[in-house]
């Protein structure tokens, strides 16, 4: 049983080693010493019970492994290639010793793979299971960083990964729970545990024509509008009027997403192609290619997907038809 704040950061101890590569002081003191010259990427990620996960269907390691993704993916959406990451929890009472081995097991599994070498943190007690993600990061073998807002009209929109998985297997864990995993397997592995897409993003940084590129975390129909630079709405972009003309069909979409949405478009109130560009916690990588780069994108990667083009016209369209609903908004 854990009854003090050594007692955690000898488990913390147990599953991260202390020393990893780019870190010249790791944890133990009141600040970690990073390796790092040149410009830095910083980014942080909450992920709070009853918000982002529920532990009804997570598993303790489930939810370590996606809240490091998540973070992660962050570094992804830049290009960036990983440094190392820290960690502050919120414990309630009634996790015990066995549930946060196991979280920590997952995370610290992830990390490994990943390269992102936990470098500190914090840990308090609290209301409810709160993890709070800081990543760091720089740029990789390509040397470039990618942003929003540097598109274009005309401009090419790819996707690299999955739309709408990860919204088909939240719903089905939602209504069978853990069951779900058997008929939806593919599904609720995008939801429970996410791939961040380091390597693809630094792919894609080192690409000529490559101008833009973002995760897509929130589903397109949101963070299309983001990487046009546009905060969320596309007819509200200021001096700079830009929209995006998708063309979209069911063949874009993972077989179970298919299958799940198109049982469900009645109930749900959504047809298979909304579903895909509504989306949410897909952590696919969206980029913006100038059209002379587009054959080289698609050639250098296979799971890229050509999803439309930037438009002139403020607005998002779907296969010409006007697209006004919204994903996801933790405040809407």
């Amino acid at each position: 049983m854990l009854t003090s704040e050594q007692d955690f950061l000898n488990m913390i101890d147990r599953h991260f080693p202390v020393r990893a590569d780019g870190v010249l002081l790791g944890r133990g003191d009141d600040c970690a010493i990073l390796d790092v010259l040149g410009p830095l990427c910083v980014s942080t990620d909450l992920f709070v019970e009853g918000a982002h996960f529920r532990r009804s269907y997570f598993t303790p390691a489930d939810i370590g492994h996606k809240a490091l993704a998540a973070a992660a993916s962050d570094l992804a959406a830049m290009g960036a290639a990983p440094v190392a990451c820290a960690l502050s929890l919120v414990l309630p009472d009634d996790i015990d010793d066995a549930f946060l081995d196991e979280l920590l097991a997952g995370m610290a599994a992830l990390s490994r793979r990943l390269g992102l070498p936990l470098c500190g943190g914090d840990l308090s007690r609290g209301p409810a299971l709160i993890l709070d993600l800081a990543v760091f990061g720089r740029p990789g073998p390509a040397g470039a960083l990618l942003r929003r807002g540097t598109l274009r009209p005309g401009d090419e929109l790819v996707l690299v990964g999955d739309a709408g998985l990860a919204r088909a297997g939240l719903y089905a864990l939602e209504e069978s729970g853990r069951d779900a995993l058997e008929r939806f397997p593919a599904a609720t592995a995008a939801h429970l545990r996410p791939e961040p897409r380091l390597n693809e993003g630094q792919l894609l940084a080192g690409l000529p024509g490559v101008r833009a590129l973002m995760d897509v975390s929130d589903g397109l129909a949101r963070d299309i509008p983001r990487l046009l630079g546009l905060g969320t709405n596309l007819s509200q972009g200021g001096g700079k009027a830009l929209g995006a003309d998708l063309t979209i069909d069911e063949s874009l979409l993972h077989p179970e997403a298919l299958l799940f949405f198109t049982a469900r478009a009645q109930t749900l109130g959504q047809s298979p192609v909304e579903a895909f560009v509504l989306g949410g916690e897909d952590y696919a990588l969206l980029a913006g290619v100038d059209p002379s780069g587009l054959a080289l994108v698609l050639a250098a990667m296979p799971s890229a997907r050509h999803l439309g083009t930037v438009s002139a016209v403020p607005g998002l369209r779907v296969g010409g038809e006007a697209f006004t609903r919204a994903g996801f908004d933790h405040f809407g």
